[in-house]
């Protein structure tokens, strides 16, 4: 079973690629997404976070306050640090056990925004897919999609490994400057290649 991580920086078109994959059959494991449900009431990464940041990084509901966490993640890298030690672990946990259960197709794709920076699903993927788009048109596409300012999405592409080093490091790569049509496309082309490769 060969696993594809699946990567880019915020505003490239990941989840769109990854939506794509998935229409083709192929099961994708996304760990934001993952990161998402642990992090709601009741899940002990909630409880974790709520010790470490304290209470006001809660709703009046108990709900996690995501806008609040992150700008002071984006603004403290010791707290990023905090964080990601808090979560990363039980996000790769839940992402092996996704892998077990999902052993019909030829292969599967782990989408994984931070696949280059933590280095902690090396062991895990077989290939690397760097969906890839120019900078400026990232921060259009993040203000647009998450309602988040210039400044922020700037602050979040920082703390992003550089778009060279993605480049570089990523096995294969979709250029998604163009239309819904071209990524499409391209999707198809490194699917059939997988399914080879598989």
């Amino acid at each position: 079973m060969m696993v594809v991580g699946l990567t880019g920086g915020i505003g490239s078109g990941k989840s769109e690629a990854a939506r794509l994959f998935n229409m083709l059959g192929v099961p994708v494991i996304d760990t934001d997404a993952i990161a998402h449900l642990l992090t709601t009431p009741g899940q002990p990464a909630l409880q974790e976070i709520v010790q470490a940041f304290g209470e006001h990084v809660l709703h009046a509901d108990g709900s996690l306050n995501r806008a609040r966490l992150r700008q002071r993640i984006f603004a403290d890298a010791d707290a990023r640090k905090t964080l990601e030690g808090i979560l990363h672990p039980m996000i790769r946990n839940e992402t092996r056990n996704a892998l077990a259960r999902n052993t019909a197709f030829p292969y599967q794709v782990i989408m994984v925004p931070l696949l280059f920076e933590t280095g902690a699903y090396a062991g895990m993927i077989d290939r690397s897919l760097a969906i890839d788009c120019d900078e400026s048109l990232q921060i259009v596409r993040a203000m647009a999609r998450s309602q988040l300012t210039e400044t922020e999405v700037r602050a979040i592409m920082a703390a992003q490994c550089p778009r060279e080093r993605r480049l570089e490091l990523a096995d294969d790569v979709i250029t998604n400057d163009g239309t819904l049509a071209d990524l499409e496309k391209q999707v198809r082309e490194k699917h059939e290649k997988y399914i080879r490769l598989a």
